[in-house]
């Protein structure tokens, strides 16, 4: 039996490997920086994930998911997803609001229930934040794409996903006018703080590079 504090390491670590683009490890202080703990108490945690043959890592080195380990990480991920979803489509949650809600409610373990809810939702793709939801057998596709900060000047582009979905994080493109398929044009980069200037659904807006590299488009 895995812990809801395990499950959250394990997704986490998920987050951090499969998700991001030719990268299959994590270190300690990036874990710790993720769940906001310190490398002490990220280490202790990881011996018992060892143990129990989740994860493969050597003390302070490089920490990457067992198969077995990714099977549960995948799984936790589709139920938050898949929450979420439910939230969003069919209880009028606005994309800011679900994710905390979708904290809890993904370590519930009924198999059955996560089956029934995915055919409720019509068997969703894609999750209010544009991220891909894995089905039944464990399989997730990918969307190739980059970060808004890599887009050239005088390039338009389409915001599909965030990586930051907190509360406040999506307040705040709200305020802009951003939402999932906004289009968006890069009309200046400060090569001085990476800054940038674009241009969304017409309306002008500085955003610093900390928000561009949170923001997925293609």
């Amino acid at each position: 039996m895995i812990s809801q504090a395990e499950e959250n390491y394990l997704k986490v670590l998920f987050h951090l490997t499969d998700e991001i683009a030719d990268k299959t490890e994590a270190g300690t202080n990036e874990l710790a920086e993720a769940l906001d703990v310190t490398p002490a108490t990220v280490n202790n945690m990881l011996k018992k994930l060892r143990e129990k043959n989740l994860v493969s890592y050597e003390k302070y080195g490089k920490i990457s998911l067992t198969p077995k380990g990714r099977k549960y990480a995948i799984q936790i991920v589709r139920k938050h997803r898949l929450w979420e979803t439910f939230l969003y489509e069919k209880l009028n949650f606005a994309w800011d609001e679900v994710h905390e809600v979708a904290e809890q409610l993904e370590h519930i373990q009924s198999v059955k229930l996560i089956e029934q809810l995915e055919r409720f939702l019509d068997y969703p793709k894609l999750d209010p934040h544009g991220d891909p939801i894995p089905n039944a057998k464990g399989e997730i596709t990918f969307i190739k794409r980059k970060t808004l900060a890599e887009i050239c000047i005088g390039e338009s582009c389409k915001l599909v996903s965030v990586k930051d979905n907190s509360s406040s994080f999506l307040q705040y493109l709200m305020k802009l006018g951003m939402g999932l398929s906004s289009k968006i044009k890069v009309l200046d980069h400060q090569e001085f703080d990476g800054s940038m200037e674009i241009e969304v659904d017409g309306l002008r807006s500085s955003i610093s590079r900390k928000v561009a590299l949170n923001l997925f488009v293609v």
